[in-house]
C-alpha cells in the first residue's frame, strides 16, 4: 500500500498538491507534456480526478469534511457539596464525594472539532487549537478547585458531565465544535455535544465467563463449520470489558444525569454479578437457547438494564462489550432494545 513507511509529501503526490490545487491543476493541464511516459499519465489522472473536486464550488461532505481530535490535561479537584442541604443529606447523596475539603482527578480532555478542510488541507491550525485549549481552559482549571474557579461552577455543581458542558460553552466562540469528552478516570467519562443541558456518561467495568457458540439444534460438524473453535464442547473464556453509557438532562443544581452510584449499583447487581466467572451458557438462562457471542451478550446487557436505567431517571444510550482487543460489538440503544437487527452494530477487526 502506497503510504506505508513512506513520506507523504514526496511518495503520494495528492499531499504534495492538494493544498495549492487551485494555482497548479491550470498550469499542468497546459503544460503536461503529451509523451509522457504511461507511468506519469497515470499519476496525472489520478492528481486529476483527486484535485477536480478540490475545485468544486459544492464541496461533497462526505470527501471534504473531517473531525479532528485534539487531546489535553488537567489536573483539578472537586467536591460535592450544596450548602441548603445537611451534611447528612449531603452524605447520602454523594457519598465520599462530599467529604470536606474534596478530592482530586487527572482529568483527560478530548475536543472534537468538525469542518471543511481548507487549503491547507487541515480542518484548524492544530497549534492555534492548543493555545485556544490551553488559554481558555488548561491554564485556568490546572491545579484548581473546580468548585470556585468558575462561575459556571458555583450554581451547578462541577460533575464531569456539567465540567464537559462548561468546557463546550467556553471554546464555541473560538472552535468548530462537535464534541467535548472528558474522562475523570480511565473507567468514568462524560460526552457533551453542545445539545442544551443533554449529556451522555459512560460507566465502564469488567467481567470473566466462559461461553460456547453452537446452536442446540445442529451437530457438532455444523456448528464447527459455523464458529470454528468457539464450538468446541468444553468452550473457552473472555476477559469482557464493558461500557455502558445513559443519555439524560444535566441537573441544575447537581450536576449529575443521574445518581452515579445508582447508576453502578444497577449495572453491578444486573450484569457484573451474574455474568461475572459464569459459564454463560450454563449459568445464564437466557443463553441456554440463545448462542451467547458478544452481540447476543452485549444485546442481552443492554436488555437487562434498559428499564432498570429508565427507573433512575436517564436513558440506556449504548452498551459496548469488548470480547477481545480483536473483537467488539454495540448496541445503540436509543428508542427500544427490543429489536435487535435494527439496533445492532458490530465491530470485527481480523486477527
Amino acid at each position: 500500500m502506497q503510504g506505508w513507511h513512506s513520506y507523504l509529501d514526496s511518495a503520494t503526490p495528492i499531499f504534495l498538491l492538494e493544498a495549492h490545487s487551485d494555482r497548479i491543476l491550470p498550469e499542468l493541464r497546459d503544460n503536461f507534456p503529451r509523451s509522457a511516459s504511461r507511468r506519469r499519465q497515470n499519476w496525472f489522472m489520478l492528481e486529476r480526478v483527486t484535485l477536480n473536486v478540490t475545485l468544486q464550488s459544492h464541496r461533497s461532505p462526505t470527501f471534504m469534511d473531517c473531525i479532528i481530535n485534539r487531546r489535553a490535561r488537567f489536573s483539578a479537584s472537586h467536591r460535592y457539596y450544596l450548602p441548603e442541604w445537611d451534611e447528612a443529606e449531603n452524605q447520602r447523596r454523594f457519598g465520599l464525594g462530599s467529604r470536606f475539603p474534596g478530592h482530586g482527578h487527572n482529568y483527560e480532555l478530548y475536543v472534537s472539532l468538525h469542518k471543511e478542510l481548507n487549503l491547507y488541507g487541515m480542518v484548524e491550525n492544530l497549534s492555534t487549537v492548543k493555545q485556544v485549549i490551553k488559554r481558555e481552559i488548561t491554564s485556568q482549571l490546572d491545579y484548581s478547585y473546580l468548585n470556585q474557579v468558575w462561575p459556571e461552577f458555583q450554581q451547578t455543581l462541577p460533575t464531569t458531565e456539567n465540567i464537559a458542558r462548561v468546557i463546550w460553552q467556553r471554546l464555541t466562540p473560538y472552535l468548530p465544535l462537535v464534541k467535548i469528552q472528558l474522562f475523570e478516570h480511565p473507567e468514568l467519562w462524560a460526552e457533551y455535544q453542545g445539545k442544551d443541558m443533554e449529556a451522555t456518561l459512560t460507566i465502564k467495568t469488567h467481567f470473566s465467563a466462559a461461553h460456547r457458540l453452537a446452536l442446540p439444534q445442529l451437530t457438532l460438524e455444523q456448528n464447527s463449520e459455523i464458529y470454528g473453535k468457539c464450538a468446541r464442547v468444553n468452550g473457552h473464556g473472555h476477559n469482557y470489558h464493558l461500557e455502558v453509557s445513559v443519555a439524560g438532562e444535566i441537573d441544575p443544581r447537581t450536576g449529575m444525569i443521574v445518581d452515579l452510584g445508582d447508576l453502578q449499583k444497577a449495572i453491578d447487581e444486573l450484569v457484573v454479578e451474574p455474568f461475572d466467572h459464569a459459564f454463560l451458557n450454563k449459568d445464564i438462562p437466557y443463553f441456554a437457547e440463545v448462542v451467547p457471542t458478544a452481540e447476543n451478550i452485549a444485546l442481552h446487557i443492554a436488555q437487562l438494564l434498559e428499564e432498570r436505567i429508565r427507573q433512575l431517571g436517564a436513558e440506556l444510550d449504548k452498551v459496548k462489550l469488548i470480547e477481545s482487543p480483536n473483537n467488539s460489538a454495540e448496541i445503540h440503544c436509543r428508542g427500544s432494545v427490543q429489536a435487535p437487527r435494527q439496533l445492532l452494530e458490530k465491530t470485527l477487526t481480523a486477527v
